[in-house]
């Protein structure tokens, strides 16, 4: 199988099929990521590297990750232009400071669009490596909320579901619930007491 071909079904991965079959599917090239494979649900998957984290992240720089996403269409219309941004950076060889630099550029001049309210994602991959110490973690699904949120939510309490991770780079807040089951419909292993570190989780 191509690196292409290997690429496309792992971004796939990321959603039950229902979702992923009808999903646009864009996989990374030397200048950034590209359709690979044409949509018709509104939803967009694909494989984020390390960069897709905030520029604090410990393994930003990370060449084995591999972190299958799948994105809802309020998400793919707006959180998704971030990625995609970071990507070509990356890309172009721009420093840590420069991706820092352009997303706050992007998000008050209006070129990187404001969340749109029900913009979340899948994650739940039974391949996906989402940092050293986690390795694949728990299959998850993940809701994107502008500013600090977590409170709101009851998130990070004793007893509590979900989980948040607040990124003041993006200026948002990445909420994850732990779902049962692989994208394959397999059994997750049990939950984990600490969650993965920042949002590459």
């Amino acid at each position: 199988i191509s690196d292409w071909v290997s690429e496309i079904m792992l971004a796939q991965s990321a959603a039950p099929r229902s979702i992923s079959d009808a999903a646009e599917v864009l996989a990374l090239g030397s200048d950034g990521y590209r359709t690979a494979v044409k949509g018709t649900n509104g939803f967009v998957c694909l494989v984020q590297r390390s960069w897709a984290a905030a520029t604090d992240f410990p393994e930003f720089w990370n060449p084995k990750i591999r972190a299958p996403i799948c994105f809802n269409p309020p998400a793919a219309r707006t959180y998704l232009k971030i990625i995609l941004m970071k990507t070509k950076l990356v890309m172009a060889s721009k420093s840590k400071a420069d991706i820092a630099q352009a997303v706050r550029s992007g998000l008050d001049s209006g070129e990187l669009p404001p969340l749109e309210t029900g913009a979340m994602c899948y994650m739940m991959s039974k391949h996906q490596y989402l940092n050293d110490n986690d390795k694949n973690w728990h299959p998850h699904m993940m809701w994107f909320v502008p500013g600090d949120a977590a409170a709101s939510w009851g998130a990070n309490l004793p007893g509590s579901p979900t989980l948040a991770a607040n990124d003041p780079e993006e200026r948002l807040t990445i909420f994850l619930v732990w779902v049962g089951r692989w994208s394959d419909e397999t059994p997750a292993p049990p939950e984990h007491a600490t969650p993965a570190p920042h949002k590459m989780n």
